[in-house]
């Protein structure tokens, strides 16, 4: 029997077009895709949680292939990945997200080498959580620093977790506030 049983999914596309300044050449997107799954742990502990980061893989597969489908491959310039789960689970139901969905965005993004930023809570339904998201070759480049807010009104419930992915295609509209830039990025092992 799956230890995943979706009740819902939402996919969520932002077009950012300015911030203010003068409309960009070409307009940020960024994109959550979110399930929202029965906590097969919920209200009991679990000393072995490794066979449920397993089998999350399938659901992390499903999301970053959504979100690589929105947005196109060759475009996607940042990642996060999140959880929110509910008050009957513990936080460590949604950590078991950070291999699962970092290693299903680095499958259907070629292998890029920065850590996937994440975040996660437990709370109720409706709650709404920032995502940092950065850059997917190197995690220092200040111009791909961002966030992006996930959530889905009525979930999680008590007994259900909600696990997103986050995937966008470039910077912030209108950064310029130095730093390392993508086109300085010297090494290949994610930092610098």
């Amino acid at each position: 029997m799956s230890l995943i049983e979706i009740r819902k999914r939402s996919l969520t596309v932002e077009t950012i077009y300015h911030e203010g300044g003068p409309a960009a050449t070409v307009p940020l997107r960024m994109a959550a895709a979110c399930a929202v799954i029965r906590n097969p742990y919920a209200g009991r502990y679990e000393p072995d949680l490794l066979p449920f980061m397993a089998e999350l893989r399938s659901l992390g597969t499903l999301l970053a292939e959504e979100l690589v489908a929105t947005l196109g491959r060759d475009k996607v310039e940042t990642y996060s990945k999140a959880a929110i789960v509910g008050v009957d689970g513990e936080l460590e139901h949604g950590a078991v997200w950070h291999e699962a969905g970092g290693w299903a965005m680095r499958a259907a993004l070629g292998e890029p080498k920065a850590v996937v930023p994440a975040a996660k809570a437990v709370a109720n339904a409706g709650y709404r959580l920032m995502v940092p998201l950065h850059y997917i070759h190197a995690c220092y480049v200040r111009s791909h620093f961002n966030s992006m807010e996930i959530g889905i009104q009525d979930a999680p419930r008590p007994k259900e977790i909600l696990y997103a992915l986050v995937m966008g295609t470039g910077g912030r509209v209108h950064e310029r506030l130095g730093g390392l830039h993508k086109e300085n990025i010297v090494g290949l092992d994610g930092q610098r």
